[in-house]
């Protein structure tokens, strides 16, 4: 089942809905940040997870009883560790914009997400030994180089634009980089998550889950414990604002039906976009563990599109739309470099978070 160019694919899609989930979720009206979130982070992480893995007859219940419980557990924890950076990656969106929050606290996730779980594996040597090893890592550099770049083009932004005031208020700005920074480093948890519940990912498969559908209970556990980091910190702030009445409060003349609907659409994009970043691992084949640079390069690409359909970038000096230009030309770059690298290595012991198809 192994063909890099088709797994590509879907982590192209998969980029493309991650890169626009924030869309519909700038559409809520009167509702406080918190409210927003949970909403979208329950259709995302609770009911989408479990839809998904029934419609695709997956067998979650059953792979769950068949896998010890210390992997359940610490599938869970990583969840939990990637739910804290999901939750900042929110919040990082809010200070910096679509474009410029995206590229910070993926570039984080991109080198941890990407290079720890060969690590964790005692895979790592197989990189430096080969030459498509090498192909694969100079595809990883470029994807940050692209990062950066980004990231350099929205500092720039910043100065040249005239956007509102409370979004380029150096507090903002500031703390904004550090949530998104404490995101993307948090947010590795999501690939070490699903390294760690591989055996339920085996349960399923064994079952009779479709090859390219048996991430789907892994995702389950994964997104069970980031959305309790979520509920536990919008129900905090939902007290300390007093805004819990957003969600059931209609005396405050606010499009209740409207919020629900594009809060639950944001999250349903979300899911999407992971659903399609694991039928992509299942294709990686030998190096599946670049799934998670190239998934994410195309988030950013997007990402930055949508930012300058949004007109973050009005305004700019010519220079730095041309740095945004040239910052989208490599990350696409990366993803052909990686995929390259993956069909040009020999067959060393496999690196995949799950573990590829064996029929």
């Amino acid at each position: 089942m192994d063909n890099p160019f088709i797994g590509v694919g879907f982590h192209a899609v998969g980029g493309v809905a991650h890169g626009s989930f924030y869309v519909p979720f700038k559409r809520v009206q009167g509702w406080a940040w918190e409210s927003a979130w949970l909403v979208q982070g329950f259709s995302a992480w609770i009911i989408m997870p479990w839809l998904a893995a029934g419609l695709t007859n997956s067998h979650p219940l059953l792979a769950f009883s068949q896998t010890p419980w210390s992997t359940l557990v610490l599938t869970f924890l990583f969840g939990a560790m990637w739910g804290a950076g999901s939750l900042t990656f929110g919040m990082s969106m809010r200070y910096l914009g679509m474009s410029l929050g995206m590229s910070v606290a993926l570039g984080f996730t991109v080198s941890l997400g990407t290079l720890v779980p060969p690590l964790f594996a005692g895979h790592f040597d197989a990189l430096v030994n080969n030459l498509g090893g090498f192909v694969v890592l100079l595809g990883i550099a470029t994807c940050l180089g692209g990062i950066g770049l980004c990231g350099l083009a929205g500092i720039r932004r910043e100065r040249e634009c005239n956007v509102e005031p409370e979004r380029v208020a150096r507090k903002s700005l500031t703390l904004g980089f550090a949530m998104a920074t404490f995101s993307g480093i948090m947010s590795a948890g999501f690939a070490f998550g699903i390294q760690v519940g591989a055996p339920i990912a085996q349960a399923a498969y064994a079952n009779g889950a479709p090859a390219i559908f048996k991430n789907g209970p892994v995702f389950i556990i994964v997104m069970a414990g980031g959305f309790l980091i979520n509920f536990l910190w919008c129900a905090t702030l939902s007290l300390s604002n007093r805004s819990l009445g957003n969600l059931i409060d209609t005396r405050q003349n606010l499009p209740l039906g409207n919020n629900y609907f594009w809060a639950s659409i944001s999250g349903a994009i979300w899911y999407f976009g992971f659903m399609m970043y694991g039928m992509g691992t299942t294709f990686m084949g030998r190096y599946d563990f670049t799934s998670w640079s190239i998934h994410l390069a195309f988030v950013i690409v997007v990402s930055t599109i949508c930012g300058i359909m949004a007109k973050e970038w009005f305004g700019v000096k010519p220079a730095t739309a041309v740095m945004v230009g040239v910052a989208l030309v490599v990350l696409i770059s990366s993803t052909l470099v990686i995929a390259l690298g993956n069909r040009m290595v020999p067959a060393p012991p496999p690196l995949s978070a799950v573990p590829a198809d064996t029929r």
